[in-house]
């Protein structure tokens, strides 16, 4: 995952965009590709494989699903940013409603906040686990501090582009071997078959939902990314092609241009990163549910591999390990850099704390990032069980994504730009996606409630 610049210099060119041109319209395509690309994260490799070795293929349906219903509150949450100029978390506290301080969503996003620190103590953990199934004679609890130390030093140091590039690299091969894989699947003994696939549409959830419920709170575009998003617009995207809003005929000529290029590629990135999340279900249901093999705390990395080596054969095992630590760490990497820019976009509204200028700014969010992995390392060499730390985080995630929903119907109600809201077709997928969010929420809170009462 890219790091947005800590400086925002607004430009006011329109984009070179046309429908016949496809080279200039790639050069443009940005935060989209940063968050939600074929970067695959925690939710793909860990938390997609666990639901498919769980009920096999039948909720194939439930994380297309998954996918689809986020990028229509991606893209509402894009458009605010790029006409409005605000973060998603001043977004946030501008939303009517009571009041402590700040805005009662606010209170939620840092419950939410607070619950994801122990999904990526989780990825710290199931990294220091993959250098040890590689051979690193470490113990894990070391291997976990080295890691945390090192995303803290490359991060102040600036050396993120180094990271970046080489992470994307990695990922991006082991995106396509994860495609790959599927396609020789078919070669195997665990061939997917039509009637296999028939019955993942369905169009039922099991009795314990807890799975599912997680994989739908991370997978995609999760709550966390969705929150992200509108930060990459402002730094390092849109937002900065846009501008102010000076009232001008021509900054909405740029708006409009801007916005039909970030629903471009909110909509690429969906077709990547659903195709991604897929074939990992795919592979965890052919392969790990036909072998009765469950993706738990110590035995994690081990698990998962076996998509690989019984697909591949055995020697395909340092391939899963390489490209697991490129996606756990690059995650890691990615999750820092922008929950620190949370952190100090946060204190600014639950505190009096104000940065006096962009340097200090940029000197809080360096303290963050040293802080921040500090904390993840802590959670993990205290509480271990990478698996379960991960679920929890998604677990909060899923939890948060209706009220995110309901925001961003208010947002498009709300808008002062008439001219640049979601065509009415857009906005009905919009509310579409926020009930369902909100039937699924408020399932998962009874599913819960039910069980604690028995």
């Amino acid at each position: 995952m890219n790091t947005p610049s800590d400086s925002v210099s607004h430009a006011v060119a329109a984009p070179e965009w046309a429908p016949t041109r496809l080279r200039p319209l790639l050069r443009q395509l940005g935060p989209g590709l940063i968050v939600s690309s074929i970067i695959v994260g925690s939710g793909e490799l860990i938390v997609t494989p666990k639901l498919g070795a769980e009920v096999g293929f039948r909720l194939l349906w439930f994380i297309i699903l998954g996918c689809l219903v986020k990028v229509f509150v991606q893209i509402e949450f894009g458009r605010y940013a790029i006409t409005r100029g605000r973060t998603l978390l001043q977004a946030m506290d501008s939303l009517p409603g009571p009041r402590l301080v700040v805005s009662w969503l606010l209170w939620l996003w840092l419950a939410m906040f607070v619950c994801v620190m122990p999904q990526v103590a989780g990825m710290v953990g199931g990294t220091a686990t993959a250098l040890r199934l590689g051979g690193i004679d470490i113990p894990v609890s070391t291997l976990a501090v080295g890691i945390g130390a090192s995303c803290a030093l490359l991060l102040v140091l600036g050396r993120y582009r180094l990271v970046e590039t080489a992470s994307m690299v990695m990922v991006g091969i082991f995106t396509v071997g994860t495609l790959v894989a599927v396609a020789v699947l078919q070669t195997t003994p665990y061939a997917v078959t039509g009637a296999q696939l028939a019955s993942g549409f369905t169009f039922g959830l099991p009795a314990d939902v807890a799975t599912a419920f997680g994989a739908f709170g991370i997978i995609g575009v999760g709550a966390t990314e969705l929150i992200y998003y509108p930060y990459w617009c402002l730094e390092k995207g849109y937002g900065v092609k846009v501008g102010p809003d000076d009232g001008t005929e021509e900054w909405r000529r740029r708006a409009q241009g801007w916005l039909r290029v970030m629903r471009i590629d909110a909509w690429v990135c969906f077709a990547l990163y659903t195709t991604t999340t897929v074939a990992f279900y795919l592979l965890g249901a052919a392969v790990l549910h036909a072998k009765g093999l469950l993706v738990e705390n110590q035995r994690m990395i081990e698990v998962l591999s076996f998509m690989y080596r019984e697909t591949f054969g055995e020697w395909s095992l340092w391939m899963f390990v390489v490209g697991a630590i490129a996606v756990l760490y690059s995650t890691i990497f990615g999750a820092t850099a922008s929950n620190a820019r949370l952190v100090v976009d946060a204190a600014g509204l639950f505190t009096p704390f104000r940065p006096r200028s962009n340097e200090e700014r940029v000197r809080w969010v360096k303290v963050s990032c040293v802080v921040l992995p500090a904390i993840f390392t802590l959670v993990f060499l205290s509480f271990g069980n990478p698996v379960q730390l991960v679920f929890f985080g998604a677990i909060a995630q899923g939890l948060m994504l209706p009220f995110l929903a309901l925001a961003a119907v208010y947002f498009h109600l709300t808008s002062p730009h008439r001219e640049l809201r979601a065509s009415r077709f857009s906005f009905a997928c919009l509310l579409v996606a926020a009930t369902a969010m909100t039937a699924l929420g408020g399932y998962q809170v009874f599913a819960e409630l039910s069980r604690w009462l028995r």
